[in-house]
């Protein structure tokens, strides 16, 4: 009988072969101290907000990424699923975020009146160019750190002993990332991948896909730190 794997361990996808390849800086980035400390609430509350307010203007710049998802779509059902995640994100998620973060005390003409850190032009201008001078699988494979990994980060935090869940003010950030809805959204981006590697895969792409995966999950451990030590 086949072995029914997680989405976020079965080693026979290519998101689980990149996370191998991977493993390093994979834990450095899902167990970083900016995490550990969202879970045992002792994260500085000032910490979280530049968090958020960076976060902003990052989704902004994700927004642009499944813009360019479309345009580099080789089929009007990856066109359509590029366009409904786009829709979902500069509709939705977007309108969600700022709630979030007028509960923390910040609105939205401060958040876009804040300059963006060297971290978030890092990951994100990464991002887009592997779209621009790529092809649809490199752009989804330098988004999945971020995709993927929030859904590893919220369930890691939702199912270790040493997360503190009464009192925490970072519950609601855990409760939504470790949620049913995201990990289906988290679930999808694996099943997706694969689909876009069938026909984009041959000897010697793994490699190259590697070392985007590698560098995009080393930019978003940057995105940690830039949160925990309040950098510009």
């Amino acid at each position: 009988m086949k072995k029914d794997h997680d989405f976020l361990t079965d080693p026979n996808t290519l998101f689980g072969r990149l996370r191998s390849a991977c493993s390093d800086e994979w834990e450095a980035y899902c167990s970083h101290e900016f995490v550990r400390r969202i879970g045992d609430a002792t994260l500085p509350e000032d910490c979280f907000r530049h968090y958020l307010l960076q976060d902003y203007l990052f989704l902004i710049h994700f927004c642009r990424a499944w813009a360019l998802a479309v345009y580099k779509s080789e089929t009007l059902a990856d066109m359509r699923a590029a366009t409904a995640t786009l829709n979902a994100h500069l509709n939705y998620e977007m309108d969600l975020h700022v709630k979030y973060c007028k509960g923390w005390g910040i609105e939205t003409k401060y958040m876009e009146s804040v300059r963006e850190s060297r971290a978030n032009m890092a990951y994100t201008r990464y991002v887009l160019e592997r779209g621009l001078s790529g092809d649809i699988l490199d752009l989804y494979v330098a988004l999945a750190p971020c995709v993927i990994g929030y859904a590893a980060v919220g369930r890691n935090l939702a199912e270790d002993s040493r997360t503190k869940f009464e009192g925490n003010p970072y519950r609601d950030w855990i409760d939504m990332y470790a949620g049913k809805e995201y990990q289906q959204v988290a679930r999808e981006a694996v099943h997706h991948l694969d689909e876009l590697a069938v026909p984009r895969t041959g000897p010697g792409r793994f490699e190259s896909l590697v070392r985007t995966f590698r560098q995009a999950t080393s930019l978003e451990t940057g995105f940690w730190e830039m949160g925990l030590y309040l950098q510009d």
